[in-house]
């Protein structure tokens, strides 16, 4: 009697991986995007409904990223132990839940509460993106998959443009929120009954003890303490400026109506989506013809820059083109944490991934706090609003941050890891 040996099944095709794991993880994602972008647009409505200022503004702002901060180290080490499918899906649950607490608010405390769920509810979004595409897709498509990925969580941030100026005048800022409630949830049904768990081979183990001194190696290591400073201040930009001060600056600076700020804030998302779309590819070219892996990171740093003090000296660039080309170089975030990620194990990129996230959004916690401090320096004006001088003297520190990010990227030696 003959055996016959069973042939391994095919691994599948990038688009059915795409199509199963990547669509799922993205409508979380976007959630992320939503949460964080959808402020931009009812911050003014927010301010004159609670009488707020703009330190409490930059407040309710920055407590969904210390939030989101606070949450990254646990969630990176749940991400690399019980894999994106349960973390994600679970999440999708407490956004639910934060969408209701922000909705159902009577005053700057019940607000923040919301947010804070919010932003533990978001913690994951990016970051199970970037694992389930290390753990699922070959390695020369992962920078190129993360791209796209990236690009669809950023209709997220299209959909708080127009679209929530839109529902936000028919239902109120507050139906708006339960709106997220329920595609939090719709969301939520569709990871979990979808996206496949990882292979055991990806998945860490160890206790609290080994958990520390994991993350403790990642932290020290060359290649993080490198890299990471350029990165987050490249990435910090869009979650502080389209986030909240976006909204406010084009009121205040521009004189920008509602609809009038929901359409550049349009084209800011559309300039995301773009970027987001059009990175991973740009870099995988650019490594493959020779250039350093950094190569591309520090070009869109220098143009951010460069814009960033176009708009501090009111050089007068169309707002439609600033501000969508701005995200557009911004977007290449992702590639950075891409690259770091590719110096560590498989098993630890969940926790490299978010120790960067953490990072980054404690400079987006000050940042955004930050701004509101310094909007508080010059009288309000007549309009209400705040004085274009103290948003000029914001943007230009956010030039000085990413220049310092830059010159230690170019100036450090990265040395042999122990």
């Amino acid at each position: 009697m003959s055996v016959t040996a069973m042939a391994p099944s095919p691994r599948p095709s990038i688009g059915r991986l795409f199509v199963t794991i990547s669509l799922p993880l993205s409508a979380g994602a976007a959630l992320n995007q939503l949460n964080r972008a959808v402020t931009a647009v009812i911050a003014p409505v927010l301010a004159d409904a609670f009488s707020l200022t703009a330190s409490d503004l930059g407040l309710m702002g920055a407590v969904l990223f210390a939030a989101y901060a606070l949450a990254q180290l646990p969630v990176g080490a749940a991400l690399d132990r019980y894999g994106p499918r349960r973390v994600q899906a679970s999440l999708m649950l407490v956004i639910a839940s934060g969408a209701l607490v922000f909705a159902a608010s009577d005053g700057l405390a019940q607000l923040l509460v919301g947010r804070a769920l919010l932003g533990i509810g978001i913690s994951a979004a990016l970051m199970a993106q970037l694992k389930a595409t290390r753990q699922w897709f070959p390695a020369g498509k992962v920078a190129t998959v993360a791209g796209w990925t990236v690009a669809l969580s950023s209709l997220g941030g299209i959909v708080a443009t127009v679209p929530a100026e839109w529902a936000a005048a028919h239902l109120g800022w507050r139906g708006v929120f339960i709106a997220v409630a329920a595609i939090a949830l719709l969301a939520a049904a569709w990871i979990w009954l979808q996206v496949p768990d990882v292979p055991w081979q990806g998945v860490s183990s160890g206790g609290l003890s080994a958990e520390a001194a994991t993350l403790a190696r990642i932290l020290r290591h060359p290649a993080f303490v490198r890299l990471v400073p350029c990165v987050i201040f490249l990435s910090a930009l869009n979650f502080t400026w389209q986030g909240l001060w976006l909204g406010p600056w084009l009121r205040d600076v521009a004189g920008l109506d509602g609809p009038g700020r929901a359409e550049v804030l349009l084209f800011y998302a559309l300039g995301f989506t773009a970027g987001s779309f059009f990175s991973g590819i740009v870099q995988a070219r650019l490594v493959a013809a020779g250039a350093h892996p950094m190569a591309l990171m520090v070009a869109c740093t220098l143009g951010t820059i460069a814009l960033s003090l176009a708009f501090a000296l009111g050089l007068g660039l169309p707002l439609w083109l600033g501000w969508s080309l701005w995200p557009f170089l911004a977007s290449v975030g992702p590639v950075g944490y891409t690259l770091v990620s590719a110096r560590f194990p498989a098993s630890e990129t969940g926790r490299v991934s978010t120790a960067i996230n953490a990072v980054m959004l404690a400079v987006v916690f000050a940042e955004q706090q930050g701004i509101g401090v310094i909007l508080d320096l010059w009288p309000r004006t007549e309009a209400g609003g705040w004085d274009p001088r103290g948003y000029a003297v914001a943007l230009a520190l956010s030039a000085l941050l990413q220049a310092g990010g830059l010159a230690w990227l170019l100036l450090r030696r990265e040395e042999r890891a122990p």
